[in-house]
């Protein structure tokens, strides 16, 4: 290839969330760092700062193509060497539509490859090798007392899968604002804490765990981004405890920097994990969706993050939702008041992701389109 000429499909918004946006952005980074052309191909609704960042990059945003049919289209008329699918909800028969067009074709996966036949599968998720197939191998059950899978048993990929955390996604302003060490223990009186659930918050988290960082009883400065203005009507309500200070703020590009100035962040265990983890923060996480859960849950269990549970369960009423926002609230109160608690975190999480991953995808994609490009 001369000039490499890549697609990346994806959508974000209120409902969708921008998780899969902002995992294409920090590959068109990476893709554009190694002098190729980067075009984007889907729907970005209500996301200012998104459209803002994109134009920034020089990287034009085209509607995007829904049928495999429409995907072959935008492919063919663009140029394009490269098209990269990260959506739940496009055709599966997508994938392989490109892949018999000669367009090589990687696809963006959380466990479930929903049947796509692409060239090259990415699975960022924390864990996600030690149950993942080789190149056209088939997904088994596994044997007893073993970890489940959680993705799609018996199906077979006929590309490359890379898979786990060394391969997360993460955009030059996290890169860049990683530390060079973990961050040690440090004790503070009134802890800095940062609230944020994604892009836009589409599940309404933010309130929900203000007020429970608010039963914690502990002095704390809570910085918490609310993605949509009702959000933040219902965050300025809450009146804080003793000691602790509540400030909304809309959603910000100055993300990495409130994270590496934060001693506790409390986040949805979403595409945002990743870039706590790199950056060394202290986390504490909320399963928020069913498709985190099998991250959320591997990520607590080796030590990544202190767990809060899931949002049905602390949103729901009665005793069972007084129950698990009470659990939820003496886990954040052991966090605040044990800095060497927060430094271990912070340490395990530091060391997990390097920051390298979207390096090694495109090294991937790159390997891969050369050699097929070879006689024979």
């Amino acid at each position: 290839m001369s000039t490499p000429r890549i697609g990346l499909r994806c959508d974000a918004g209120p409902r969708r969330g921008v998780g899969h946006l902002v995992r294409c952005f920090a590959l068109a980074e990476e893709f554009l760092a190694r002098g190729a052309h980067v075009a984007v191909f889907g729907t970005v609704e209500q996301l200012a700062w998104a459209t803002t960042e994109l134009a920034a990059r020089g990287i034009p945003l085209y509607p995007g193509p829904e049928s495999p049919a429409e995907l072959v289209e935008a492919a063919h008329r663009h140029e394009l060497d490269v098209m990269v699918l990260d959506s739940y909800e496009l055709d599966p028969a997508g994938a392989g539509a490109l892949r018999a067009a000669g367009v090589f074709t990687l696809a963006i996966i959380d466990g479930d490859s929903r049947g796509q036949a692409a060239d090259l599968y990415l699975d960022q998720n924390f864990g996600a090798e030690l149950t993942s197939p080789g190149p056209g191998a088939e997904l088994t059950s596994p044997g007893p007392g073993a970890e489940p899978p959680g993705r799609d048993v018996g199906a077979r990929l006929p590309g490359r899968l890379l898979a786990g955390s060394r391969y997360a996604l993460l955009r030059d302003s996290v890169i860049s604002a990683r530390p060079p060490v973990a961050p040690p223990a440090t004790t503070v009186s009134r802890p800095r804490v940062l609230a944020f659930f994604g892009g836009t918050d589409a599940v309404g988290a933010a309130p929900l765990l203000t007020r429970v960082l608010v039963a914690t009883g502990h002095p704390m400065d809570l910085t918490v981004i609310v993605g949509r203005p009702e959000l933040e009507a219902e965050v300025e309500d809450i009146a804080p405890g003793r000691g602790q200070i509540i400030r909304p703020i809309p959603p910000t590009t100055s993300l990495p920097t409130l994270i590496t100035e934060a001693d506790l962040v409390v986040s949805a265990a979403g595409t945002s994990t990743w870039e706590l983890c790199c950056l060394g923060a202290p986390a504490a996480l909320v399963c928020v969706v069913d498709n985190q859960r099998e991250s959320y849950t591997r990520v607590v269990r080796h030590g990544l993050a202190a767990g809060l549970g899931e949002l049905p369960e602390l949103t729901t009423g009665g005793v069972a939702g007084r129950a698990a926002r009470a659990t939820a609230a003496r886990t954040l109160h052991g966090l605040l008041s044990a800095p060497q608690r927060r430094a271990t975190l912070a340490a395990q999480a530091w060391s997990t992701v390097d920051g390298q991953g979207r390096a090694r995808v495109v090294d991937a994609v790159f390997d891969a389109v050369r050699a097929a490009a070879l006689p024979g």
